[in-house]
């Protein structure tokens, strides 16, 4: 059980994460690609990514247990502001604080499986040459994120979104306690403690730091957290799946003439309407209103949409919240739906 404990000031400044973050989302897929489980959403992914994989994964695998801890250094904070600004951050870590997260992987200290393992001699070699190798590191990191994440770059920012626009109604209707009660079932909001499904007994008190929730595709059954208690406190966890589920692929892995004719039952005036009508997230009942149609066809013209890949569904309480994908908002912007 991790138990994150909050004080008035940490209520305050709970916040949500504007965008995937491109680290996170590289690591965590790289458990996901080895784990035979979630075939029906990552089955197809898994496929595709490892007939993509042409580079080096070695060291990856040496730093990324199946389970358990990894190194807090491959998550930087910076990575929640893109690819390259994470990179950076990644190239510029001290060696000292890699040989220290690396003793505590080796000994396995912090999975609580079997504390006092010795450091193996791979392992030992990293720590040793931390300078020399870390290059390297970096470019395996690069070829695995080109091979597993970036082509689905798209419909990952699509689910993040969703999940932003769900939490984001919480907040308006009950402040940082409704949001924290709103996260998904595997968290546990009993005020003034967030419980969560965790492989090891912790508690992380927030101290007036707040918390940074940071909603992943690539998450999945529990939520993660940094080890070091001094590191800005962030906690990663599922994005809730949207009810049509797809492969990690989602829509840049349909063949485009399948898209093609999926985006021309599209062309026609309501549907733009619809679509406009969507703005920062609407409910099945709040699109109808807005966009001056039946409850049903709303339903209907909010089910084409998502095929195409314009719209993104996930369950909000008793209803559904739809929102705009990326793809959606360019072709809103271009002005290629109306007629």
């Amino acid at each position: 059980m991790l138990r994150i404990h909050f004080t008035g000031v940490d209520l305050a400044r709970v916040r949500m994460a504007g965008r995937p973050d491109a680290l996170w989302e590289t690591i965590l897929s790289f458990h996901r690609l080895r784990d035979r489980r979630d075939a029906r959403l990552f089955g197809e992914w898994r496929t595709e990514t490892r007939s993509r994989l042409n580079s080096e994964t070695r060291m990856l695998g040496m730093l990324i247990p199946s389970r358990g801890y990894f190194p807090d250094f491959l998550t930087p904070v910076e990575g929640q502001y893109g690819w390259d600004v994470g990179l950076d951050a990644l190239r510029g870590i001290r060696p000292e604080r890699i040989r220290r997260e690396l003793t505590l992987l080796g000994t396995r200290a912090g999975t609580g499986v079997s504390a006092g393992s010795p450091v193996t001699p791979r392992l030992r070699e990293f720590m040793d040459g931390a300078d020399r190798h870390l290059p390297r590191l970096l470019g395996e990191l690069r070829g695995y994120h080109r091979a597993a994440v970036e082509p689905y770059w798209t419909h990952i920012q699509a689910q993040i979104e969703a999940e932003r626009a769900a939490r984001g109604r919480a907040l308006l209707d009950g402040g940082a306690d409704e949001l924290l009660a709103s996260l998904p079932p595997m968290l546990r909001w009993r005020a003034p403690v967030l419980e969560c499904d965790y492989p090891v007994d912790r508690d992380v008190r927030l101290r007036g730091r707040g918390l940074l929730l940071q909603p992943s595709f690539f998450c999945r059954r529990t939520a993660v957290t940094l080890h070091d208690p001094e590191l800005p406190p962030v906690l990663v966890y599922p994005a809730a799946a949207q009810l049509a589920s797809a492969p990690a692929g989602g829509e840049s892995a349909r063949p485009e003439e399948q898209r093609q004719r999926t985006l021309g039952k599209l062309v026609g005036h309501t549907r733009s309407v619809v679509l406009r009508a969507i703005g920062d997230g609407a409910t099945t009942s709040e699109l109808a209103r807005r966009a001056g149609v039946s409850l049903a066809s709303a339903s209907q013209h909010a089910c084409v949409m998502r095929e195409a890949g314009l719209v993104t569904t996930l369950r909000h309480g008793n209803a559904v919240l739809h929102t705009v994908t990326p793809l959606g908002a360019a072709l809103l912007k271009g002005g290629a739906v109306a007629s």
